[in-house]
């Protein structure tokens, strides 16, 4: 009978997988980098900029010495792809294959927000072909015309089109600019570009999964993909783990069937814990917010989207991980101008731990994270509980 681990032994599993317990859990430099993201599947990609983008704060919580170009130099020596994986997301190029479906999902289809005009495509693809790799500003009219077919924003609507289907690929990109080539250019001659079966699909993404979580549900593995056929074929590739003893099923009361790499089990207790983490909302370990509710009790909702008025903590809260336990969030902006980093409003939630346990490796963390993101200063400006203020506000300027 399979003993059924504690929920702490879970928690510590799924930090070790996804790289928070350790400092340098993949190493260092752009090297780093790669082997990251082959263990984590996917970093997904995201615009908001009050502070340094998601796609590079995920990455610098598990690379101390993190540079912001690495992620360009690796797009240019093709070993990582920009593609669609439950949201835009950077995918090591070697999983290439397994985004095939959802390319010719798109082209096969009349998708109402991918629906550009064929001529344009036409025309886009050629002009390409021809000259080379393109913005999307730089299909904006000369004449500025009224009615010109080719100006910008039809042209920016069959790109991503193009990007979508698979004809292009981006190639590179010059801060949130992309630029896009043919994927015929890009694609390394070794890539294999035979599109999976529905049940090989399905075994990669178990794969993949639990190669980054350590365990995971059912409901996790198809997290917004739909049909019966794959979750079908996901229940069979578990199915034939559980009869090779890879992983193994638990039942833990108040949560779904549990599925755990069995190799696991045996080596939880060794896993050491570390200090604070400052984790970017779209950082992989919490992007589950189901998960992280039942295997942390932590409770996580970005706010952004929120009305303001309807705010319970603030814009873009950074959840802070205290060893394998969520101790609050943290609302951060970067007045990149004055090269401040400021903590609109840090609410600590779990009360019972002792200030000195946690304020010194906090403080240490904010400085760290202000420095990345270019400043040189820090304002505190709210506090809850409010009589914590006083001694966090002492730490950060020490």
């Amino acid at each position: 009978m399979t003993k059924i681990p504690a929920l702490q032994t879970l928690q510590l599993i799924t930090l070790e997988r996804q790289g928070l317990i350790q400092t340098t859990p993949f190493g260092t430099g752009k090297e780093a980098v790669l082997t990251t993201l082959e263990r984590l599947a996917y970093l997904q990609i995201d615009t908001l900029s009050v502070i340094e983008r998601a796609h590079h704060h995920t990455l610098w919580t598990r690379i101390p010495d993190f540079k912001t170009h690495y992620l360009d130099e690796l797009v240019e020596e093709r070993k990582i792809f920009e593609y669609w994986f439950h949201a835009a997301s950077y995918l090591p190029i070697q999983d290439f294959r397994y985004a095939l479906p959802q390319m010719l999902h798109v082209k096969q289809s009349d998708s109402h927000y991918y629906n550009a005009d064929k001529k344009v495509m036409k025309y886009v693809i050629d002009t390409i072909r021809a000259e080379g790799p393109k913005m999307a500003r730089d299909f904006e009219s000369k004449k500025n015309k009224e009615g010109s077919w080719w100006n910008w924003k039809p042209a920016k609507l069959a790109l991503e089109r193009l990007f979508m289907q698979g004809d292009l690929m981006i190639s590179g990109r010059s801060g949130m600019q992309k630029t896009y080539d043919l994927a015929e250019r890009i694609l390394p001659s070794s890539i294999n570009t035979t599109p999976p079966t529905p049940l090989e699909l399905a075994e990669y993404l178990v794969k993949t999964t639990l190669h980054a979580y350590g365990f995971t549900t059912l409901k996790q593995i198809t997290h917004l993909r739909k049909g019966d056929t794959l979750k079908k074929n996901v229940n069979l590739v578990l199915q034939s783990l559980l009869e090779k003893g890879e992983i193994q099923k638990l039942s833990i009361e108040g949560l779904s069937s549990v599925f755990i790499q069995s190799d696991l089990l045996e080596r939880s207790d060794n896993i050491a814990v570390s200090g604070i983490r400052l984790l970017s909302p779209f950082d992989n370990s919490i992007i589950h917010r189901d998960r992280v509710k039942q295997i942390f009790d932590f409770d996580f909702r970005l706010e952004c989207y929120v009305p303001k008025e309807k705010r319970q903590y603030g814009y873009f809260c950074l959840p802070i991980l205290f060893g394998n336990t969520f101790i609050g969030r943290v609302d951060c902006k970067a007045h990149r101008k004055d090269k401040k980093l400021e903590l609109i409003s840090l609410h600590i939630e779990n009360t019972d731990l002792a200030p000195e346990l946690w304020i010194p490796s906090f403080a240490d963390a904010v400085k760290r994270f202000a420095s990345f993101n270019g400043c040189e200063s820090l304002q505190l400006t709210q506090v809850s509980p409010s009589g914590l203020r006083k001694v966090i506000h002492k730490a950060l300027i020490n």
